[in-house]
Formats: structure tokens, sequence, C-alpha cells
């Protein structure tokens, strides 16, 4: 809470890490899927921080460390550069810049995935806490950066599988961030019962 007694925002880094799109090879996908996506989600106030960065891992520890300590943000997602491909670096970055590792993020997104194609095993998503800002690295397509946040639907729309997404406000409110709440048609924010806010 503020002075005024009300909650801040909760204020979101995005980062997007490809060395194609951040040169203008071609257009970023990543930033515009996951603005669209919170901001179906999010039902709470939120702003964001937006950065397109190239594959490069001192840059991307110099971004992540700038938004968690400098910005302020209470949660940094990134997307793409989770493969195995010699450049893709994200998850040694986000180790490198954590205080703590939270690697059930990194078992669910691949679970998720797993759903949707066999090689969802090759990624190498990982999550960590740096002082009060939970950072997690997403995949690179705005189809699966949906899918991994929101979780599987069945035929009918209903979800059958949840998502990564709703275990992250209730981790935020444990490392000290604001409260967060969601639209439940499209994610259902999960707090034990004595978290909960009436």
């Amino acid at each position: 809470m503020n002075e005024a007694g009300l909650e801040p925002p909760l204020r979101v880094g995005i980062v997007s890490i490809s060395d194609r799109a951040s040169s203008g090879v071609y257009e970023d996908k990543g930033i515009p899927a996951l603005v669209e996506w919170l901001g179906s989600a999010l039902s709470s106030p939120w702003e964001v921080e937006q950065r397109l960065i190239p594959d490069e891992r001192p840059l991307i520890e110099q971004t992540l460390i700038e938004l968690a300590d400098q910005v302020g943000c209470h949660l940094v997602l990134t997307t793409g550069g989770t493969g195995p491909a010699p450049r893709d670096v994200t998850p040694e970055a986000t180790l490198a810049v954590g205080d703590r590792e939270m690697p059930g993020f990194g078992e669910e997104m691949r679970r998720i995935s797993r759903h949707f194609v066999p090689t969802a095993i090759l990624s190498r998503q990982t999550a960590v806490i740096r002082k009060s800002c939970l950072i997690i690295n997403l995949p690179g397509q705005p189809k699966a950066i949906r899918e991994t946040l929101e979780g599987v639907r069945d035929a009918e729309g209903r979800l059958s599988v949840e998502g990564l997404f709703a275990a992250v406000p209730y981790c935020v409110d444990l490392i000290g961030g604001p409260y967060i709440t969601t639209h439940e048609t499209v994610c259902r924010a999960f707090r034990p019962k004595s978290a909960q806010r009436k």
C-alpha cells in the first residue's frame, strides 16, 4: 500500500530477446503478444516497461537488473532465447542475476507445451526471484506464450490444464509486490483462502 492506502499498480517488464527482431530484420511479435494477453487477463491496475534486445548475455543480464533494481518491476517476462542453439542464452543470464531459482515455472511450461509439440522438451525456460521481482522466461512464439500463461483448453473452451500465470499473483504477494487480480474467464489467480482479500 502507498501513503494514500492504495495498492500500487503492478509494474511489468517485458523483454523480447532476438538478434533478428532487434536489428529490424523482422517485426517483433513477442512484446505485442504479451501486452495483449496481460491486457485481457489482468483486472487490477498495471503498467509496462518494454525492451527489445539481441541475444547477448551481458546485455540480457544488464536489462534484467535494470528492470528489477532501477525501474522497480514486480514481474519481468522475457520471450525468446531459451532453446538449445548456441545463441540461446536467456536462461543463463536469468540464473546469473537471480537470488533464488523457481524451477517449478520451467517444469510447468514444458509440461503445458508438451500438449502441443514434442519439441517442448528442448526448452530451457526457467524463473528466478531477484530481490522483490519475479523473472520468468517464456517461449518466443505468440501462440506458445498464450498457451503457457493461460493453459490448455478443451474443444468447448473449458480449461483442462491450468496455465502458469495462475500461480504468479500469489508468488508476487509472497515477495512483497502488489495484490494482483485477474479476469477469471481468461486466468484464475489461485491463492490459499488465508491469502485472499474480499
